[in-house]
């Protein structure tokens, strides 16, 4: 096991490009298993959670060419779907919660699939039933296999049907959606996400034939075709990396420009950090960051504590909260984080009080941040990363703090960012990477 060991407190300087869009990969990737002809994708990330997914494509017989560094050709043309009751797929889909995604993409086209319980963050509950019944809806039969922990599902009849999702899930519209592409007649899904994500989905999809309407907003029409064909598809910047990259800059002070952001994708994410009091600019496509010794969080209009809480699209994206959490630590002011959609995210907050912030975790969904405004200083410690958002979360903590910090378990970071220590380096930071003592903390 890898640890971070980490030198904080000195201010970075410089650009940072953010990598193509984690969430957005692991469906457009699942995608390509619609169509028998060639799909090109480009800013794809290099990161553990997509290479596995890529692998478990190659597995199932897609041929898969890598032309450089962020840029795939794909052509599932001849799929081996008894691959499916293989020990190998088990192992490979239980290991990738994004395993899910691939099951739409399949039913669609053959008729059935089988998947393994999947794995992935520890952040609460996540419900997969919204897939399922979405699944049903359009005619597939589920039986779970307890013994082995399978599902198979037989859909040799998908039929479009009108869909009220009893949640507004990125992963179970974008499967549904897949699923329904090529069903018999129309589907109607209300209460469906609207992610940039998913809009880049759907483009894609209309782009290889299919026949979409309403995106970008809860209520997708999709007429079903026959068949899909090929196409190109370029990634979205990872709105998740921007957002934490603007924390970064602001808890240690640094200038710093982020490059090729696709600003009009990134809903609110720009004004909640300008309500903890960061200043940014716009340059072209890319935001400035210049070096605050100070901001300032906002109140309400009546003086009363901010509150800054997740929604789903178009509201704040709870992959960011951590970061918001992090970056208020040194800002002057108070801020009230509610963390609605997961129960156990903000778990991580301990450490952060053995820094030396300022935090009363309130219940598992809220925590009080009270700002130092950078009159005390974090102090290095050692610990573990949980989640990836947290250990990122962690990672901005320790590079604001003074003196040396330990992150174990950092194969938790490396799940969604790319390459980050050898990123940081380059702003200037002080990382390297460690073999960590077994115990870990």
């Amino acid at each position: 096991m890898n640890a971070f060991e980490i030198r904080g407190g000195k201010p970075l300087s410089g650009e940072i490009i953010p990598q193509g869009a984690k969430n957005e990969a692991l469906q457009i990737i699942s995608a390509v298993l619609l169509s028998s002809e060639k799909i090109t994708i480009s800013n794809i990330p290099d990161i553990k959670d997509v290479n596995k997914l890529i692998d478990l494509l190659a597995a199932l017989g897609v041929s898969v060419n890598r032309l450089n560094d962020d840029t795939y050709e794909f052509e599932a043309k001849d799929i081996n779907i008894d691959y499916f009751q293989s020990e190998e797929f088990k192992k490979k889909g239980g290991s990738l919660r994004g395993s899910i995604m691939i099951v739409g993409p399949l039913l669609a086209r053959f008729g059935k699939a089988a998947i393994p319980k999947p794995g992935g963050d520890k952040i609460g509950r996540r419900r997969l039933d919204t897939h399922f019944l979405g699944f049903e809806k359009l005619g597939a039969k589920f039986t779970y296999d307890a013994e082995k922990h399978f599902f198979n599902v037989d859909a040799t009849q998908l039929q479009g049907t009108y869909i009220l999702m009893d949640e507004a899930s990125v992963t179970g519209t974008a499967n549904i959606v897949m699923a329904a592409v090529l069903a018999k007649g129309t589907t109607t899904i209300y209460n469906a996400a609207c992610e940039p994500y998913l809009q880049q989905l759907c483009k894609m999809l209309n782009r290889m034939g299919a026949n979409i309407s309403g995106i970008g907003s809860n209520l997708l029409t999709i007429e079903g075709v026959e068949k899909l064909g090929g196409t190109t598809h370029r990634m979205l910047p990872d709105m998740i990396e921007i957002g934490s990259f603007i924390g970064l800059a602001a808890m240690t002070g640094s200038e710093i420009t982020i490059k090729d952001v696709c600003f009009q994708e990134l809903g609110i994410i720009p004004s909640v950090f300008a309500r903890l009091g960061i200043k940014f600019e716009l340059r072209g496509d890319d935001i400035y960051i210049p070096a605050q010794n100070s901001y300032e969080i906002d109140t309400f209009i009546d003086g009363s504590i901010l509150t800054i809480s997740d929604a789903p699209w178009p509201g704040f994206t709870p992959d960011l909260l951590s970061i918001v959490l992090v970056t208020a630590i040194q800002a002057k002011g108070n801020v009230l984080i509610h963390q609605k959609m997961f129960e156990s995210r903000l778990f991580f907050v301990d450490k952060l009080i053995d820094m030396g912030a300022q935090i009363i975790l309130c219940d598992p969904h809220r925590a009080t941040v009270i700002g130092l405004n950078k009159q005390n200083t974090l102090r290095g410690i050692e610990m573990t990363s949980p989640d990836i958002r947290a250990g990122v979360s962690l990672l901005i903590a320790a590079l604001s703090a003074q003196g040396t910090s330990v992150i174990h378990n950092i194969e938790q970071i490396e799940r969604g960012y790319q390459h980050i220590e050898k990123r940081l380096k380059a702003l200037g930071a002080d990382i390297r990477r460690v073999e960590a003592s077994p115990q870990g903390h």
